[in-house]
């Protein structure tokens, strides 16, 4: 059979369900291959955007690679924002690029660029197919090195004059992926670490999120009764009303949690990734750091780990929870988690209507229910969502926190959906990142998935123009106009909603959770 046969065996050797992209003449082999697969849907999106962040979403969602393909050169770059965002947020995600014959490499030639060049730098892993029996091998390959903690993407490029090509090739086995954990000398070294002080502080992060550890994090804050803060991507690690829950860290501005963890003599820091935020950021005190993660530190002035606890977050906790340890109850001075719950507004106030943020993400947390995934694409908004917001699962918010990337929240939701398909999906996006691919609606309706968009409309960036003011008095370059989203939203054949108060906006939302099998939009004004 010819080789892009050959790939798409290997693809439903790996278990994939849906590839994302845009089919370009370079890949029309392999569409074809595609095209008689009883295992794989092909999802023909509007941009090639839209695909890696499709295929991002439904990776962290389903847990195993999503999977995306575009064609070379401006097919190429498209995806390359999606891949980045997925790599620095640490999802699994395999991308198939077209690319020219290899006759055209060695010369200036029509759409070529070195993808392998472009694409190594934001992938923990790319490869180019230099002779087609290879092609197994690269599969299984890029999905184990997608999938290996810390997950990121993959890329393989696929010269179209391999694609013809005959061979005989068969997929190769897949087989788990290796589980390590530390030495019962070092997990005893951790014991007496954590012995040795008397207020020590979780700052945990998610990897615990991604090795299904959270029920071990659970029982060692518990045991130990001290104080615990997680990063924007871990949220749901806690229950809101946990009583060690400090809620989240990582904000550029008013992170008041610091004083807490500048109290603490002994930092526990559990599955953190530093592209949410660099410890010099939250460390300054440079307090020792007992480190438990699958890789090992990266230490820095800022970041003093005293004892390495490297492997498997979820097998690691359990052997550290066997050792008995001693309780280290202590709360941070100044009544700090109330000034928390009260500056982040975790708690609605008695009779507040104001259309604001804050109120809106009470009213989504009171009408959804435990099974909800909220999506928010990048903006002022991610910061309102990240200290207010508080999902009642794993996984039940999803933001892009690494790469930052606008536009994700839309394409995000089909991900997501697909992934989750009995799950109530609600995406937030400010109108700046809905209108970047909000193309992706018609995608959506030809799929027949259905979930909320909530578009925040206010006509700017609003995240720039308060920086902006901050910094200069006056704002430039981040207004612009905005279409009708209602009728927008019904010329894709989709309901619409205009919304300027509060109650107005809790009756559309309970009108578009009646409808749980159509895509609705909300077009929310708030207030200041």
């Amino acid at each position: 059979m010819k080789a892009t046969d050959v790939l798409v065996k290997c693809l439903e050797n790996e278990g994939v369900e849906y590839i994302f992209g845009i089919v370009g003449s370079e890949t029309l082999d392999l569409a074809d291959s595609l095209s008689k697969s009883t295992k794989i849907q092909f999802i023909n999106v509007r941009h090639e955007q839209g695909a890696a962040f499709m295929a991002d979403v439904y990776g962290r969602t389903a847990k195993k690679p999503g999977v995306c393909f575009s064609t070379l050169g401006p097919g190429a770059s498209n995806l390359l924002t999606g891949i980045a965002s997925a790599q620095l947020d640490h999802s699994p995600v395999v991308a198939l690029v077209g690319q020219a014959g290899i006759d055209r490499h060695h010369k200036e030639s029509h759409q070529y660029v070195d993808l392998v060049k472009l694409f190594e730098p934001v992938t923990k892993w790319c490869t180019q197919i230099q002779a087609s029996p290879t092609v197994p091998s690269a599969v299984r390959n890029a999905f184990r090195t997608a999938a290996m903690e810390k997950p990121g993407a993959a890329a393989i490029v696929l010269p179209e004059n391999f694609s013809a090509q005959m061979i005989a090739n068969e997929p190769l086995m897949v087989s788990p992926l290796p589980v390590t954990v530390p030495a019962m000398e070092s997990v005893y070294a951790a014991k007496s670490l954590i012995e040795q002080h008397i207020k020590p502080f979780f700052v945990i992060g998610n990897g615990v999120v991604r090795q299904d550890a959270v029920l071990e994090l659970l029982l060692l804050v518990e045991q130990l009764e001290s104080p615990a803060v997680h990063s924007f991507m871990a949220k749901g690690v806690l229950p809101k009303d946990h009583p060690q829950n400090f809620y989240t860290f990582g904000f550029n501005e008013n992170d008041l949690v610091l004083p807490g963890l500048q109290e603490a003599d002994l930092l526990i820091v559990i599955g953190f990734d530093f592209v949410e935020k660099l410890p010099k950021d939250w460390n300054k005190k440079k307090i020792p750091v007992l480190h438990i993660d699958s890789l090992p530190a990266e230490t820095n002035d800022y970041y003093p780990a005293e004892v390495e606890l490297v492997g498997n977050i979820k097998q690691t906790l359990q052997l550290l929870n066997q050792t008995s340890l001693t309780q280290k109850p202590w709360e941070p001075t100044g009544n700090l988690k109330e000034v928390i719950k009260t500056a982040y507004h975790l708690n609605p106030e008695s009779g507040n209507m104001t259309f604001t943020i804050k109120n809106m993400l009470h009213s989504i947390e009171r009408l959804t229910n435990d099974d909800t995934i909220v999506i928010s694409d990048v903006g002022a908004h991610k910061v309102s969502i990240a200290r207010t917001y508080q999902p009642k699962k794993l996984n039940g918010l999803i933001l892009s926190n690494g790469l930052a990337s606008m536009g994700i929240a839309i394409p995000g939701a089909i991900g997501a959906k697909l992934a989750a398909p009995n799950a109530p999906v609600i995406c937030i996006t400010g109108d700046g990142g809905a209108m970047m691919n909000f193309s992706e609606i018609e995608t959506a309706k030809r799929l027949g998935v259905s979930f909320i968009i909530i578009v925040l409309n206010d006509s700017m960036l609003k995240l720039e123009v308060q920086q902006m003011d901050k910094k200069f008095g006056e704002s430039y370059g981040a207004a612009f106009t905005n279409p009708d989203f209602v009728k927008l939203a019904e010329s894709f054949g989709i309901q619409g909603r205009r919304t300027e108060s509060l109650v107005d906006f809790e009756d559309v939302l309970t009108e578009a959770l009646e409808r749980p099998n159509e895509i609705f939009l909300i077009d929310t004004v708030l207030q200041s």
